[in-house]
């Protein structure tokens, strides 16, 4: 991903943000992946994976005048509750956090209003997660099925804010948004079981013989 500095303010940055070694964390990331690949680019318009860089994202805040975020969000309500919050509603998403980017994306926001270059208009599209303590999993199928709703009111904010964005040509090549083998498609493909690969921590740190992922009644801890 380019981080380098514009000339000009964008008017839309769409910027998806999340872990995506952390099962649900990864649904921003995963939303402005598909968004990129279902519409078509405008020059208006940038489209970014912001994952958990923090303060590398600084030049892109600082050069959009509205933001579109993708994230997932803790509602305290049932999984996959879904909303989309605008300016002042979103305050509670900054101060409610499930993760230490979040923590990130709010000092970023504060920055850069002390520079004066905050966006003239923030929106967040945030979906209650189901699972996040799975190392290395995928989306639960309650988040994946809702990135097609997300990207959707994602590409609604940006028409209210007046681009339309049109779908690609279907079957059209779409240049990658991040590394090719964090891809959703090539992660997914190339991801070991459970057998394969514990999901709960390092193993070389658990108190439990190495390899053995699930309690073992017959193991005693000396």
């Amino acid at each position: 991903m380019a981080l380098d500095v514009l000339d000009d303010r964008c008017e839309v940055l769409v910027l998806g943000i999340g872990n995506i070694l952390w099962a649900d964390e990864g649904f921003g990331p995963r939303c402005v992946e598909h968004f990129h690949r279902l519409y078509e680019d405008r020059p208006e318009v940038r489209v970014e994976d912001g994952g958990t860089l923090g303060f590398y994202l600084m030049n892109l805040i600082t050069s959009a005048r509205r933001i579109l975020v993708f994230d997932c969000c803790d509602f305290h309500e049932e999984p996959g509750t879904m909303m989309v919050l605008r300016d002042d509603d979103v305050e509670p998403w900054l101060t409610t956090k499930i993760s230490p980017h979040q923590t990130g994306f709010s000092e970023l926001l504060a920055t850069a209003a002390l520079m004066g270059r905050a966006p003239e208009s923030l929106v967040v599209v945030g979906v209650q997660p189901e699972r996040l303590d799975d190392y290395g999993g995928s989306l639960s199928d309650t988040l994946r099925n809702l990135l097609d709703e997300a990207v959707e009111l994602g590409r609604a904010e940006v028409a209210r804010w007046g681009f339309d964005l049109a779908r690609r040509p279907e079957g059209a090549e779409v240049a990658p948004l991040m590394a090719a083998c964090v891809e959703e498609a090539p992660y997914e493909e190339g991801r070991p079981c459970e057998a394969e690969a514990c999901r709960i921590g390092d193993e070389r740190f658990l108190v439990r013989p190495a390899g053995v992922h699930v309690e073992d009644p017959s193991f005693e801890r000396k």
